[in-house]
């Protein structure tokens, strides 16, 4: 399947983040049948809170393709995103976001979906949750075990 495909390439760039001591989160953007670009947790090394995959992931698509609206691309991301990723996608306009793991504490695809039905937006995203959920989550869980 397409989006386990995706996902899997999402899941090594989450395992580049976990060697590199990142909290290990990656992500794809694809458009076309064509991976845009890939990119992973950099916060840390970075020393920027912003340096979330799917920002980074939108940042260089943005800069590959040369447009700032990202119609007809997918977002595919290990872990459910937080608000200000969210966000981010709806701005720049993504057609799909395509997540594995479920984020209970900052997730917010799930609470902001049914918001984006009202008839004042303007844009909406279609959401995929669940992909290849297991192994998204496992990763997880291994780091931060790991860490304690």
């Amino acid at each position: 399947m397409q989006h386990e495909h995706y996902m899997r390439l999402a899941l090594e760039q989450a395992d580049l983040a976990r060697q590199k001591g990142e909290v290990p989160i990656g992500a794809v953007a694809s458009m076309g049948g064509e991976v845009i670009a890939a990119k992973h947790n950099s916060s840390i090394s970075r020393t920027d809170p912003t340096a979330h995959a799917e920002i980074l992931v939108l940042r260089s698509a943005a800069r590959k393709l040369g447009v700032y609206r990202l119609e007809g691309l997918e977002i595919y991301v290990t872990l459910e995103p937080c608000l200000m990723c969210f966000g981010a996608m709806l701005h720049a306009r993504v057609a799909r976001l395509v997540y594995g793991a479920d984020d209970p504490k900052v997730g917010m695809s799930r609470i902001l979906q049914s918001h984006l039905q009202e008839a004042h937006f303007n844009h909406r995203i279609e959401i995929i949750r669940g992909i290849l959920a297991e192994e998204c989550s496992a990763l997880l869980h291994g780091f931060f075990q790991d860490r304690r």
